[in-house]
């Protein structure tokens, strides 16, 4: 069956449109999920002007539940990002069902690109890029002053804790030694100015939206695949991607579960080993880019759970165990990190921010980076049976949830969620291959417009 004869065989299995097996229409309960979470973030617009004063100071964003603030601003990339939304919700739909798949695959990444410059190019080149990594509590004024990488791992975890003399800068301190490593590495091959450092971070970042397409052809079909691709292109998520280094942290482990993907379901036994050991290489330096991508663990089981298939654990727990080796034999013990990031987290604006507006509030901001398109994919997830073939995204976006409950029940995440949870994020997106083709210009509009008006409304700090 080809891909145009799959899709409307989809078609037909959306119709009729009448009642759902709950009894309800379909768009009645689409609409309840986009009522639902649109009343979540009029919520967390509303409760900090409308609350105490105290908490309106304590949670530290101007443009709650979003970190920036409120400041209405274009310029000729407006047009830009227009054009190139406009042209994905024409033909996104279109190209994705023709396109032979490796050439989908690249087109989708360059347009996921050339959306994510556009978008960041709004706050101009200056601050949409140049120095969006460059500030004195990011990595790279840090990064240019290592001379000996030994002794970076070595005596990293004894400048973690602030209110000393050699304190490292706030984002430096709360990553485990494996994100400064990267931008010192950076500086080494030349990519150490922050123009160079934001673009590296806005390509891999993108390059997610390929290991998305690639982990759900492997776990559902191609079908699948490619309705996501044109969602994967454009999502809310840029904003964040352009420029900031969870963006990098995300296309990192995005890969690493990509290639778990591919090791799980083929037949091929030297692929299979080789995948199963990037997976394992990749997820396990994710871990040592940020503490909480130990969660990606969830989704990681949730694709072995799809693909029915543990054998992949054969090379990816022995390669992940030699990352973890490699930098404790350097002098960095991943928990001795964690539990000074812990202690360091508590000393700064952590202490003061409500979790009791933040437990829920985090959900409307990472809501942001999703986009509506993923709410009513998500909505469409947790409310019946799907199609066989695409449990496989049913289950990794709500593997995605699950990775970000389990932040905000932490306590370690109270603010900033739309970027720090963009990893998780990237797999509810997912969700948005349960959409009917007939809806998904419609959906794919909502995407562009969210962005847009966050991008030109709030001057977001990345």
């Amino acid at each position: 069956m080809t891909a145009t004869q799959s899709d409307e065989t989809d078609i037909r299995e959306e119709l009729p449109r009448g009642a759902s097996p709950a009894g309800r229409p379909r768009w009645f309960r689409d609409t309840a999920a986009i009522l639902a979470a649109a009343a979540l973030l009029l919520t967390s617009i509303l409760v900090p002007f409308y609350g105490s004063p105290e908490l309106k100071l304590n949670i530290f964003v101007l443009a709650p539940p979003l970190f920036g603030g409120v400041e209405p601003h274009g310029n000729y990339s407006t047009a830009v990002a227009v054009a190139i939304g406009l042209l994905v919700i024409a033909f996104g739909p279109w190209v994705a069902r023709t396109l032979r798949w490796r050439a989908l695959l690249a087109v989708t990444w360059i347009v996921g690109i050339a959306w994510t410059l556009s978008l960041a190019l709004i706050d101009g080149w200056t601050r949409g890029i140049s120095t969006q990594l460059d500030r004195p509590d990011e990595y790279l004024p840090t990064a240019r002053g290592v001379t000996d990488i030994g002794r970076l791992i070595s005596s990293f975890d004894s400048r973690i804790l602030d209110f000393q003399p050699n304190s490292w800068p706030t984002h430096v301190s709360g990553h485990p030694v494996g994100a400064l490593l990267s931008f010192v590495l950076l500086d080494r091959v030349g990519l150490g100015t922050g123009t160079r450092a934001g673009v590296f971070c806005i390509v891999v970042g993108t390059s997610a939206v390929m290991a998305l397409c690639i982990a759900v052809r492997c776990l559902a079909d191609e079908t699948t695949a490619r309705r996501l691709a044109p969602f994967a292109a454009v999502t809310p998520g840029a904003v964040w991607i352009g420029v900031s280094a969870d963006g990098y942290f995300m296309g990192v482990v995005a890969w690493g579960i990509a290639l778990l993907a591919v090791s799980a379901t083929t037949d091929r036994a030297r692929i299979r080993a080789f995948a199963g050991i990037g997976a394992g290489l990749l997820l396990a330096f994710g871990i040592f880019c940020n503490y909480g991508l130990t969660l990606m663990g969830v989704i990681a089981v949730a694709t072995l759970i799809v693909a029915r298939a543990w054998r992949p654990l054969l090379w990816a727990i022995p390669a992940a165990l030699i990352v973890v080796a490699v930098f404790a034999a350097a002098g960095f013990w991943w928990l001795d990190g964690y539990h000074l990031v812990y202690e360091r987290y508590y000393q700064g604006i952590a202490s003061k921010r409500p979790y009791s507006y933040w437990v829920w509030a985090n959900f409307a901001a990472s809501m942001c980076a999703v986009g509506p398109a993923a709410v009513v994919g998500l909505g469409r997830a947790l409310r019946r049976r799907p199609i066989a073939r695409r449990e496989a995204v049913v289950i990794l976006g709500l593997a995605g949830l699950l990775a970000m409950a389990l932040a905000d029940l932490s306590g370690l995440s109270k603010a900033e969620t739309e970027r720090i949870w963009l990893p998780f994020g990237a797999w509810i997106l997912t969700t948005t291959a349960l959409l009917p083709p007939r809806q998904q210009r419609f959906w794919l509009a909502a995407q562009v417009l969210t962005a847009l008006l966050i991008n030109s409304i709030v001057r977001t700090h990345w």
